[in-house]
């Protein structure tokens, strides 16, 4: 049973800095795409950025430069460094995960049909 766990939400000042981390269990995958989303009240669930196993990385346009999504394969484990956080990033934070056959299928148009979700966890960004 494939499980997602994030932690690491919070409530910050605009400015201000904040690290998710998402833990993943119950899978094994050769290869997958792996990405973070949100969610705010009243909004549609929005791409905010990406991993595949090779290490390869998207971002949204509004978070580029802010915001670094890394992983530690070992651990199965994924994080997203959140910097120059804006009130506009407040959102519930979830992470997804889906097995691909090779990493193209993560990077670049549609975001991929994740298969596995985690709870979420709430950001907060005040002005």
């Amino acid at each position: 049973q494939v499980q997602l766990v994030e932690s690491g939400g919070g409530s910050v000042q605009t400015g201000g800095s904040l690290r998710l981390s998402c833990v993943g269990s119950g899978y094994t995958y050769a290869g997958y795409c792996m990405g973070w989303f949100r969610q705010a009240p009243g909004k549609e669930r929005e791409g905010v950025a990406g991993i595949d196993r090779d290490g390869g990385t998207r971002y949204a346009d509004f978070v580029k430069g802010r915001f670094i999504i890394s992983q530690d394969n070992a651990a199965n484990t994924f994080y997203l460094q959140m910097n120059s956080l804006k009130p506009e990033d407040s959102a519930m934070y979830y992470c997804a995960i889906v097995p691909v056959p090779a990493a193209r299928y993560c990077r670049g148009g549609e975001w991929p049909e994740y298969e596995h979700w985690g709870q979420g966890t709430q950001v907060t960004v005040s002005s």
